[in-house]
C-alpha cells in the first residue's frame, strides 16, 4: 500500500544561507528574499492542489520547530488563505545538527577542522563534526516521522531533512543525496515512491 503523499517545502532563504554559513539547529530568521520564496511556494502549492483536485483545508500541515521553517509555513498558509498558525510542529523535522561548525562557512570549517572536513568530504552520510549529527542519524528520525504519517501532508523543513527523506524512501542513495541542492521556493512532491519538483 503506498504511503501518504508529502508536499515538502524547504524554508526560504536566511542571511546565513546567503553568506554560506552552516545553520543547523541555530534559529536564523528568513531574510526578505526568503519571505518572498515562502509566499512563492504557497502559490505553487495552490496550483498543485487545484491541479490534483485537493481540498487544501483537508491536508495535514507540519513544520520543523525552527523559526525559519515556521515563518515559511505561516507565509505559505497565508498565501493559501488558511489560518497562518494552524499547523503542527515535529522536532524530528529539525535540520541536521552541525555541532561546532554551526555559524561557520565550509572554508572556515575546513580551516578549523581539516581532518574531519576531509573525512566528511569523502563520506558526508556517516561523518559528523564534533557535537553534530550524521545524515544517517537524521535519516533515522525522519523515517520515524514518515512511518507514523496517516494522511497526505504538507511539511516545511530543511535541505538536510529532505535529503534524508529521499534516501529513506529509496529515491536517492546516500552518495547522490549528499550532493543535491534543495531549492527554496519550490515544492517537492513525494508520491507513490517517486519525487517531483515544482517551482
Amino acid at each position: 500500500m503506498p504511503g501518504p503523499t508529502i508536499y515538502y517545502l524547504r524554508h526560504g532563504e536566511t542571511e546565513w544561507n546567503a553568506l554560506g554559513r552552516l545553520q543547523g539547529t541555530r534559529d536564523i530568521p528568513l531574510n526578505a528574499r526568503g519571505c518572498s520564496q515562502a509566499v512563492q511556494a504557497g502559490g505553487v502549492l495552490a496550483e498543485l492542489f487545484k491541479r490534483d483536485g485537493r481540498d487544501k483545508a483537508a491536508l495535514a500541515y507540519v513544520s520543523s520547530p525552527l523559526g525559519r521553517a515556521r515563518q515559511t509555513m505561516e507565509l505559505a498558509r497565508g498565501k493559501l488563505e488558511l489560518p497562518p498558525a494552524d499547523y503542527a510542529l515535529d522536532d524530528r523535522l529539525r535540520e541536521i545538527g552541525y555541532g561546532t561548525w554551526e555559524g561557520l562557512t565550509l572554508a572556515e570549517s575546513q580551516a578549523n577542522d581539516p581532518d574531519i572536513y576531509a573525512r566528511r568530504l569523502a563520506d558526508k552520510w556517516t561523518v559528523a563534526p564534533a557535537g553534530g549529527e550524521t545524515y544517517a542519524d537524521v535519516q533515522v528520525r525522519v523515517r520515524a516521522w514518515y512511518d507514523q504519517l496517516r494522511t497526505d501532508t504538507v511539511a516545511v523543513a530543511h535541505g538536510g531533512t529532505c535529503r534524508a527523506l529521499m534516501v529513506s524512501l529509496g529515491i536517492e542513495t546516500p552518495a547522490s543525496a549528499a550532493e543535491l541542492y534543495i531549492e527554496q521556493g519550490a515544492v517537492y512532491v513525494f508520491r507513490d515512491g517517486r519525487l517531483e519538483k515544482f517551482s
